[in-house]
């Protein structure tokens, strides 16, 4: 496609948060993009709650609005489309976006929608603002392959992949400490606590194996359920570790021997590839396709309950596998790389505005 230079920065906004301690996935993705914007092409403007990111309040050509307490549909909307952006990246399904895209059509503004899907479709998606960004959308990506394939099927959009990457900055192999010989040996799950992370799983397994220490990291509503499993099954081989920054995240990775992720209800889960790139094996539901896991490479994909406590009897006990998938999994994790991430959504949203102007 031809790409049409333009006389001015391109106008990006996204209600997506700045803050340096927002681990919420989709907003830690636009940050690393955002950070590797070049400025003289690009103007940003996001939302920040607390302490930006030093990256991006480092930026030139970006504009933070403020988030408050009460009133931040009227306020950002004035704010954001007082001079109308040429882009709206990253919608997402709130009050913001149903006026903006609601404003978009009665007033044929000519901003365009850039919408990056990270859940599987299904049912439920067919009737909310996920259903509008793809199909109002002008350019539609998806962060896995299969998460594409739900978009087609569930709406006939070809979307396009655009992985999310992995912040080296926290997420990096250890320094040679041969981890796969830790005793007693480690597993690490690490998520929210919400019924489809399926978390008591977890603990499940940390009843069956009293020798190994289970280090949960995370919070969420099911977390009390699970704290009273842990009694109920006399487990004092697990650790509940709360919220953790990347920082700290990254080095619980670089100690464990596994990886444990039941989840069944996800897009293309970054933690994956955070594990990965920290050189840690990982386990998870085949359910979704995660291709930040390669089964019987670097890590293993189960496709049932038995067969993932199957998968995690198989790899404490192979500490010459654990090794080789650490190995495997370090590389792999290279392929998710920010700086070419962030050069593809550069062109992305080049050719969208191309073709704005070319209509």
């Amino acid at each position: 496609m031809k790409t049409i230079e333009t006389t001015r920065p391109i106008t990006i906004f996204t209600p997506s948060f700045a803050d340096e301690e927002d681990t919420n996935a989709q907003n830690l993705t636009v940050k690393e993009i955002v950070a590797r914007l070049p400025p003289e092409h690009f103007r940003v403007v996001m939302v920040s709650e607390g302490k930006p990111d030093p990256r991006i309040a480092a930026r030139k050509n970006t504009k933070l609005l403020p988030y408050y307490k009460h009133g931040n549909t009227a306020q950002l909307l004035m704010r954001s489309l007082a001079s109308p952006p040429d882009i709206y990246f990253y919608p997402r399904y709130g009050p913001l976006d149903r006026v903006v895209f609601a404003l978009r059509k009665k007033l044929r503004l000519r901003t365009a929608i850039v919408t990056h899907i990270v859940s599987v479709m299904n049912n439920a998606a067919q009737k909310s603002m996920v259903a509008r960004s793809i199909i109002e959308g002008d350019a539609v990506f998806a962060n896995s392959a299969y998460v594409a394939e739900t978009v087609r099927q569930r709406f006939g959009v070809e979307a396009g992949t655009i992985y999310n990457g992995i912040d080296r900055r926290f997420y990096f192999p250890n320094d040679g400490r041969a981890s796969t010989f830790n005793s007693p040996l480690t597993v690490l799950y690490a998520g929210s606590f919400r019924p489809w992370k399926r978390v008591a799983l977890v603990i499940e397994q940390a009843a069956r194996s009293p020798n190994v220490q289970f280090r949960l990291a995370g919070r969420g509503e099911t977390e009390q359920y699970c704290r009273e499993l842990c009694q109920k099954y006399e487990c004092r081989n697990v650790s509940f570790l709360g919220h953790l920054s990347p920082l700290r995240l990254g080095e619980e990775m670089r100690r464990a021997d596994v990886f444990l992720f039941p989840s069944i209800v996800e897009g293309h889960p970054q933690v994956l590839g955070q594990a990965a790139a920290c050189g840690l094996p990982a386990i998870a539901m085949n359910l979704y396709h995660p291709e930040y896991v390669l089964h019987g490479k670097t890590g293993l994909l189960a496709e049932s309950d038995a067969e993932l406590a199957r998968h995690l009897d198989l790899l404490l006990q192979n500490p010459t596998m654990r090794r080789s998938m650490a190995l495997a999994a370090a590389r792999h994790a290279r392929k998710f790389d920010w700086d070419q991430i962030a050069a593809q959504w550069t062109r992305v949203f080049h050719e969208v505005i191309s073709q704005r102007q070319s209509a």
